[in-house]
């Protein structure tokens, strides 16, 4: 038994073919059920057949109404048995009717499978039917019972035939001696097929009746024909339906089991020597499914570097406040002079909290991904975020340092700035760029903030007059622990993690962050300028 989470991929027929096998096989199946069904074809011959079985009784009844006929004492006219026989024997011999002559009192006079000549018993001649094998006889009696199964004869009268059938004992032969013609098919008990006949048979008056017996065989021949030729034809769509459906399952199920065997492989590997197949060449829907695996794949293994390049920068940033940590530590235990202890103490405090720091920091940049992951984005009104900061910096700055720098909203009115993010994360990024821009300017000077909407993209900027990024540095400044402070700024103050955690959260919004230096007239750095760039629609 396989391992949950593994790829059944030695399987023959999988369960997506078998399902499009069998809802393709299904729907031929009853089409073709329906059409062999036949009931309307089977009534229009049966109809047929009682309108020629009706026909050849009124010839019938009129030969022996006028070829039959002998004179009574009384004067009047009655049927003459021996020749009534005669010719109903001549009359039935070339047809495959059973006919039976009654007369008024509803006696039966002639058969024409059981007739008397001269005190004889004669039968009449019984039809011969071909010898059938084991095999054929199987497969009629399966067709038969199918057939039958079609509910084409419910509405029909059940026919019991009867040894000596007396006209008394029928209503449609009590009808013809009335004098009304009928003409009925009927079932049999064993699910066959009967028609008949009756006319009255006339001399002036009535002077009998006459019953036409049928069975359906040529009904039922034809009828199995034609449905053996439905079956003729399901057989060949069957087959074609059958080969197009495994060609398509192989073309749905070859791919997916394919890919699904790659992610267990790249799930189970330890390498990245296993890769998604590609079959962006489809242009359907597997295709864009090769896809997003395959991007999904890539964006594992880049979020895979992301952690060990971001574990080995917290090794290398933690290292450097635990060796002075540690060298401090150690010097201090060997000195007993507490004035030469104290400028060690301050040491180890600032190492300490630079550690604290930095243990914050990092921490909170790591929290960042798996909290934008899980929370839903809503409305977030740029503006309204913007004009805040800066009400905020202007009271607080006042208060506290007149000597600040001012922070310049250029806010446009009117204009919608709403998009769809996180509005504490979008907080904390301009937060981070308005600090980094108000401690790269002089006391007094001006920091500007802007906004403005520009195509599918809501634009923010922050321009410092400060003295603008070191050549080569435009992208490196956003890279984790990178720390490029002023030089008058006391060492450690910044964890550097500051710009790599706005990159982090605008990336997680679809938007960009990038940095530019401001050129003054005569091409010298006069500052530098910070732009987000965030989509209208998620």
């Amino acid at each position: 038994m396989p391992e949950p989470g593994t790829c059944r991929g030695r399987r023959r027929l999988s369960p997506l073919t078998r399902r499009i096998l069998a809802l393709n096989v299904l729907a031929l199946a009853i089409l073709v059920g329906g059409v062999m069904y036949l009931g309307r074809y089977q009534d229009r011959l049966i109809q047929d057949e009682l309108d020629a079985l009706n026909t050849e009784a009124r010839i019938f009844g009129g030969a022996l109404g006028v070829g039959a006929v002998e004179a009574q004492p009384d004067g009047g006219l009655r049927l003459a048995p021996d020749l009534a026989r005669l010719m109903v024997r001549g009359l039935a011999e070339p047809t495959e009717t059973r006919t039976r002559l009654f007369d008024t009192g509803g006696a039966l006079i002639a058969d024409s499978q059981l007739l008397e000549v001269t005190g004889t018993t004669i039968p009449a001649p019984a039809s011969s039917e071909p010898p059938s094998g084991w095999l054929v006889s199987r497969l009629a009696r399966f067709y038969d019972a199918v057939a039958h199964a079609f509910p084409s004869r419910d509405q029909l009268p059940m026919f019991k035939e009867q040894p000596l059938l007396q006209a008394s004992l029928s209503a449609d032969l009590q009808r013809a001696l009335a004098g009304e013609a009928s003409a009925i098919a009927w079932t049999t008990p064993k699910g066959g097929l009967t028609l008949t006949a009756s006319v009255p048979v006339r001399h002036d008056a009535v002077l009998g009746a006459l019953l036409l017996t049928q069975n359906g065989d040529r009904i039922e021949a034809a009828v199995q024909s034609v449905r053996v030729d439905i079956l003729h034809v399901f057989a060949f769509t069957l087959a074609v339906t059958v080969a197009l459906s495994l060609y398509l399952a192989g073309s749905i199920v070859r791919p997916i089991r394919l890919l699904a065997l790659a992610a267990d492989q790249v799930r189970r590997g330890h390498g990245r020597h296993q890769e998604i197949p590609d079959f962006t060449n489809r242009h359907d829907e597997i295709g864009e499914l090769s896809l997003a695996l395959r991007e999904m794949t890539a964006a594992l293994w880049a979020r895979m570097d992301a952690i060990e390049h971001f574990a080995a920068d917290v090794s290398h940033e933690l290292k450097n406040p635990l060796s002075s940590l540690r060298s401090a530590v150690e010097t201090a235990a060997r000195i007993q002079d507490l004035d030469r202890q104290r400028p060690l103490m301050s040491i180890i405090e600032d190492d300490v909290r630079r550690l604290d720091r930095l243990i914050s920091d990092i921490s909170h940049a790591s929290r960042i991904d798996a909290e934008l992951s899980r929370a839903e984005t809503e409305p977030v009104d740029v503006g309204a975020i913007l004009r805040m900061l800066a009400d905020i910096h202007a009271v607080t700055s006042a208060a506290e340092n007149p000597t600040a720098p001012r922070l310049e909203a250029r806010l446009p009115e009117g204009v919608d700035l709403t998009v769809p993010g996180f509005e504490g994360r979008l907080v904390q990024v301009f937060q981070n760029l308005i600090a980094n821009a108000l401690s790269f300017s002089a006391p007094g000077g001006t920091v500007t903030l802007a906004a403005r909407r520009e195509g599918q993209t809501v634009e923010v900027t922050v321009a410092d007059r400060g003295p603008g990024i070191p050549e080569g540095k435009l992208d490196a400044i956003f890279d984790r622990f990178y720390s490029e402070r002023p030089p008058t700024e006391k060492f450690g103050t910044h964890s550097g993690l500051g710009l790599s955690i706005s990159k982090q959260i605008v990336e997680a919004h679809h938007g960009t962050i990038f940095a530019r230096n401001l050129l003054a007239a005569d091409g010298s750095v006069a500052g530098a300028v910070f732009t987000v760039r965030l989509p209208l629609r998620a």
